[in-house]
């Protein structure tokens, strides 16, 4: 009877083990099917992203990880493009389609572009921190983050609340998405420089009395260092315009 007992004890414990390593193997959870929104990472942290189109590249390349249909999509950079000279004016809420939207983890962040600037109730969309995540599903640290850390929470977005360019004279957008310093390139040397800078929003939609997700505050500049010390790191939203 005390052997039985052994051998069923070492029988259980085999399938137990066989089973763990069985778990082991197995490949990890494959991501939602639909996935149309994420934070994108900004390797050189500036505000030169190489234009919209850059920008655009950027969250395209960054999509592929999400492997599938989802790297066929169209991907877009939600920023907005200020009218000087030549370049057009372009509007970051027409630039990304109609929606819905979702992001890696499958909640939906929104259902269409009046939804997501609240063009007819504010905040009818879950724009929150715990949506608003990177491509690998990871919340954005911001004001709430382990000491010592970068608060990443300001996003490049060039946009007003309605997400549409600013018509004022002033750069919000890092000439067009071209600049990594704290001035632009002077068209009349007779005229003082004009300082870069860029909106922001905030992706934890805290920290200071505007907490809006696209239109919070403006950049001390569009340096690394600028956008660091102002509370980011370069980062901007993408969304699949299909």
């Amino acid at each position: 009877m005390r052997r039985m007992i052994v051998l069923s004890a070492l029988s259980i414990a085999l399938l137990e083990s066989a089973a763990l390593l069985a778990q082991a193997q197995q490949p990890p959870p494959a991501p939602p099917a639909v996935i149309s929104f994420f934070v994108a990472e900004n390797s050189n942290q500036t505000g030169n992203l190489g234009g919209l189109a850059g920008a655009d590249q950027m969250c395209q390349t960054q999509a592929q990880a999400l492997g599938g249909a989802n790297a066929a999509r169209t991907w877009r950079a939600y920023l907005s493009q200020e009218q000087r000279g030549n370049t057009p004016r372009v509007n970051a809420r027409d630039r990304i389609g109609p929606g819905p939207w979702f992001n890696v983890k499958g909640v939906l962040v929104a259902s269409n572009v009046a939804d997501l600037h609240g063009d007819q109730q504010r905040d009818r969309n879950n724009m929150q921190k715990a949506n608003v995540l990177d491509a690998k599903g990871n919340v954005i640290p911001g004001v709430e983050r382990p000491q010592g850390t970068q608060n990443e929470h300001d996003i490049l977005t060039g946009s007003d609340a309605a997400g549409r360019a600013f018509v004022d004279g002033l750069d919000h957008t890092c000439g067009n998405w071209t600049q990594d310093g704290v001035s632009l390139p002077q068209a009349n040397p007779n005229f003082p420089a004009e300082r870069a800078r860029a909106m922001l929003g905030h992706s934890d939609r805290s920290g200071g009395g505007n907490v809006s997700w696209n239109s919070t505050h403006m950049s001390q500049g569009c340096s690394k260092a600028a956008l660091n010390a102002t509370g980011g790191t370069g980062r901007f939203y993408c969304f699949a315009t299909n």
